[in-house]
């Protein structure tokens, strides 16, 4: 194709790498999907500090319970966070380890 440039090196970089790949592009497009929205983010960014309740969440974001149940169960289907229950009550955690990585990267983003 003319006047396109990419040095043999970038090629093969990115051949090795997962966006390579239409199946792994896929699934970090739903996980930026997942944290896209403001308050999935917000529950993300707790959940990076340990488990947490959804009333604690809901403290925590100063949002109303309904609120936080709903954008967690995005995220469950999402499979970025698991829940444990214990008789009445069910605890939040993050089920990929590597989102603290991605808020992380984030704040460095944000920050500028």
């Amino acid at each position: 194709m003319a006047g396109v440039r990419v040095s043999e090196a970038a090629q093969e970089r990115y051949d090795d790498s997962i966006f390579s790949d239409e199946q792994h592009v896929s699934r970090v497009v739903e996980v930026l999907k997942a944290v896209a929205h403001p308050v999935r983010l917000r529950v993300v960014a707790v959940l990076s500090h340990g488990e947490c309740n959804v009333n604690g969440l809901a403290t925590t974001l100063g949002l109303h319970q309904a609120i936080v149940s709903q954008q967690l169960r995005i995220l469950r289907m999402s499979g970025l966070v698991d829940v444990t229950r214990r008789g009445g009550f069910a605890d939040y955690r993050l089920s990929e380890p590597h989102l603290i990585d991605l808020l992380q990267c984030m704040e460095g983003c944000a920050a500028g």
